[in-house]
This record gives C-alpha cells, sequence and structure tokens, in this order.
C-alpha cells in the first residue's frame, strides 16, 4: 500500500521477511550460522591461498616477485575479503582473531569452535590447491625463521607483529566499522606494511592455520610451534592493549565481530 509524503506517492515499505531483523547479528539460526562458517572457510581459503602463492613464486622465482609484491598480494586479498563478507561472518579468517574477539567479550565462546574448525578447513583447502599446483612446493609455501633469526627471536617477531594485528582489527570494530572501508584499508594496510617489513625474517605469518596447513601437508612441522605460540600469545596483548585504549567492549563491537550471517 502506498503512502503520501510531502506531495509524493511513496512505495508501500518492504516487507520484513525479506530483509534481516535488525538484531541479525545475536542469532544462531541454522542457515545464519551456516553462512558465516561458509563466509570463514571460503575468506581463509582465499587469503591462505594468495599468500601460500606468493611466498612460493618469490622463493622459487626471486626476479619474477619480490617482497613487495607477495606483500600486497596478501594484504589485498585480505582487504577485499572483509569488503565483500565481513557483514557475514566479521571475517576473522584467522584463528587468533576469533580468539582476540572472544577473550575480549565481542564474540560468543560457544560460536568459537565453530569458526576454528571452518578457518582450519579453509587454510588445509588452500594448502591442497597448492600442492596441486605446485607438487613438492608445498613445502616452500610453509613459514619458518630466515637466516639469523633464531626461533626465539621468530617467535617474539610473530607475537609482536599478531599484537599489533589484533589491535588494528579491534580498534576498528569497536566503531562499527570492521564492515566499512576504513577497517578493510586499515588491516590490509597493517599486513603489507608487516609483510613487508618482516616477510624475510619470519614470513610474517600472524596466523597459525596459515603456517599449520602447508606444514601438515609436507610432513615439516619442525618449527611450526613458533606460528602457533607466537600469534596466539600476540592475539592476547592485542586484547590487553585495546583495554588499555578504550576499556570495555561496546555493542558496535560485538556487532562487527559476529557479522550478520548474510
Amino acid at each position: 500500500m502506498a503512502t503520501i509524503v510531502h506531495g509524493r506517492k511513496q512505495p508501500a515499505a518492504q516487507s520484513k521477511s525479506k530483509r534481516a531483523p535488525a538484531d541479525a547479528w545475536t542469532s544462531d539460526a541454522p542457515l545464519v550460522a551456516a553462512r558465516r562458517l561458509f563466509a570463514e572457510l571460503w575468506g581463509t581459503y582465499l587469503t591462505v591461498m594468495a599468500t601460500t602463492v606468493a611466498a612460493v613464486l618469490f622463493r622459487t622465482d626471486p626476479g619474477h616477485i619480490g617482497v613487495p609484491a607477495a606483500a600486497a598480494a596478501a594484504g589485498l586479498m585480505v582487504m577485499v575479503v572483509i569488503y565483500f563478507e565481513g557483514d557475514v561472518s566479521g571475517a576473522h579468517l584467522n584463528p587468533a582473531v576469533t580468539l582476540a574477539f572472544a577473550v575480549r567479550g565481542n564474540f560468543p565462546w560457544r560460536r568459537t569452535p565453530g569458526y576454528l574448525v571452518a578457518q582450519l578447513a579453509g587454510a588445509l583447502a588452500a594448502g591442497a590447491s597448492l600442492a596441486l599446483l605446485f607438487g613438492a612446493g608445498a613445502r616452500l609455501g610453509g613459514t619458518q625463521p630466515g637466516p639469523g633469526v633464531s626461533p626465539l627471536e621468530a617467535l617474539a617477531i610473530e607475537a609482536v607483529l599478531t599484537a599489533a594485528l589484533t589491535t588494528t582489527i579491534l580498534g576498528t570494530a569497536s566503531r562499527g566499522r570492521i564492515v566499512g572501508p576504513n577497517a578493510a584499508l586499515a588491516v590490509g594496510g597493517y599486513v603489507i606494511v608487516a609483510k613487508l617489513g618482516f616477510m624475510q625474517m619470519t614470513g610474517a605469518s600472524m596466523n597459525p592455520f596459515r603456517s599449520l596447513a602447508p606444514a601438515v601437508l609436507s610432513g615439516d612441522l619442525g618449527q611450526v610451534w613458533i606460528y602457533l605460540a607466537g600469534p596466539l600469545l600476540g592475539a592476547l596483548a592485542g586484547v590487553g592493549a585495546e583495554w588499555l585504549l578504550k576499556g570495555p567492549p561496546s555493542e558496535e563491537g560485538d556487532k562487527a565481530a559476529q557479522g550478520e550471517g548474510g
């Protein structure tokens, strides 16, 4: 039914049944949950794939792709994924980020296991795709300390880099902007800067599953502990920094971290 406003005929409001409810971010309906999990799987697959392919090409043909191009590939893919699915799942794409949101109080612990499983599946699928494309190159897609970098130094670097990444993500989410251009640009830009500075030292993984997937598929687990412990410690440090900067979590941060499931 149309209404008259300021002399103009206005179309009838759309049926509410065709739109997501205002509180969709709190919903645990099966379809909403499934969309969130698929978004995390697909987004993690794309980001891990972009990062590992760039790492393989950098190590096998450094004349073709250098550190700036490899860093840009990772950061730009993160940026793109936040743009197209941030409102669905929050675009965590990383177990360290999911842990940070949960510890911060922006993300329900009951949803955390599902997100971790989806992210791991996405990362393993990316590693399997890399193995199909490059064969033994799957090993080259892994992360390891560079020449002259000790395991403890690599651990510290990964922890600090992830702490800064977590602070960037939590900081942009606190004002409900994790799905907007400011968040996408900030997070993607940070990934590029971190990899430009530290890719040759540790790989600048900042994501446990990004490092775990190629290590599992290649059977080379010797130093993967660095890339599990470092980002997780960094995520907790990032949560502490966010508390110092902005105090308790906000509802805007809850919405940004949880997404609406589509």
